[in-house]
């Protein structure tokens, strides 16, 4: 006699709708986007800030586990808070002690979470964890973050470039420092909506050329240029200068090393003043947060009045929300 597998009628449904919901799988990278998708995912985001009454409850009777095996502020609140409001149960699994795979095999665990839960959002270290509750998971796995990619920061981020201009269209942004997850996802996102993209960093911490060679690609479809550079000059005329943190999470042993290698690229009023030439109103600053005051930004860029760390953070919730209504065909 051959067992069935139990499944919730919600991830029923998601399987039948997978030919027809691109989003149905959940989302491992921006790359797996295409433009026209991701402008869905703001439109909607969009919406549901306008009026989150219009929203609430559309996810009411799922529940959602959150793996993470890093800590986290504005990624754990934004989800978690996020998902209550449109009615999800969420249940938070914290793996800070205990990484993914070490306890028990990654596709043992994802083969669990399927029979209980209707959703994953993993923020692992590694691409390779959560690739693997990808593959082994019957139901939809969100990347909160890996190593390679950190594509809901980057949808809140064009979310709120959007929101600051009015529009993508003839935008510039220059990320400066390293060519991190975030800087990967932002320059993806950036070349799938045709809005020109300048990586900055040092000798030896530049994008991966894998992810260069998709973006350059998606940019020769919408006319963008994606350009990597070592000169903080190549800022000038750009809309928007990113940053974030010179050393990420697990990369605390190279503190020394890259210390040494980003100062010359700390973004201070002199940096916004080259971004902002020929530019009819000052370029305005970025940051996924959580900053180094005093390290790759001044408090006087920061905190200044053409700062919009604190509208990125909020827009996590919104641009995270329209993601999983996608996800689950519900908007």
């Amino acid at each position: 006699m051959t067992a069935m597998m139990p499944t919730t009628s919600a991830t029923a449904e998601l399987k039948l709708a997978a030919t027809t919901n691109p989003f149905a799988g959940g989302l491992l990278a921006i790359d797996d986007l295409t433009g026209a998708q991701i402008l869905e995912v703001l439109d909607l985001a969009d919406a549901v800030k306008a009026d989150p009454k219009a929203f609430a409850g559309a996810l009411a009777g799922l529940s959602i586990t959150m793996l993470f095996e890093k800590p986290s502020l504005r990624t754990r609140m934004s989800f978690e808070i996020g998902l209550t409001k449109l009615g999800a149960h969420v249940v938070y699994l914290d793996h800070s002690k205990s990484k993914l795979g070490e306890r028990e095999a990654v596709k043992d665990y994802a083969k669990n979470l399927e029979r209980w839960t209707d959703a994953i959002v993993a923020r692992v270290f590694k691409n390779t964890v959560l690739q693997e509750l990808s593959e082994n998971a019957a139901i939809p796995v969100v990347n909160a973050l890996c190593d390679v990619e950190h594509p809901c920061q980057a949808l809140a981020d064009v979310l709120t470039l959007r929101e600051a201009y009015g529009s993508l269209d003839g935008l510039k942004v220059a990320y400066v420092g390293d060519g991190n997850n975030v800087c990967h996802s932002l320059m993806l996102a950036c070349a799938k909506l045709g809005v020109d993209f300048t990586a900055v960093t040092p000798k030896g911490f530049e994008p991966q050329f894998g992810v260069v060679k998709a973006a350059t690609a998606a940019a020769q479809a919408t006319g963008a240029s994606i350009t990597i550079s070592r000169s903080i000059d190549d800022v000038k005329g750009h809309h928007a200068v990113y940053t974030d943190t010179w050393v990420s999470m697990g990369q605390e042993h190279q503190s020394g090393l890259r210390g040494g290698e980003f100062t010359h690229l700390q973004v201070d009023d002199e940096v916004m003043a080259i971004a902002s030439e020929g530019l009819s109103q000052p370029a305005v600053f970025m940051h996924c947060l959580p900053a180094h005051r005093g390290e790759e930004v001044t408090d006087d860029v920061i905190d200044s009045a053409q700062s919009l760390v604190y509208e990125q953070a909020e827009n996590r919730m919104w641009a995270q929300n329209a993601l999983m209504l996608k996800v689950f065909g519900k908007a």
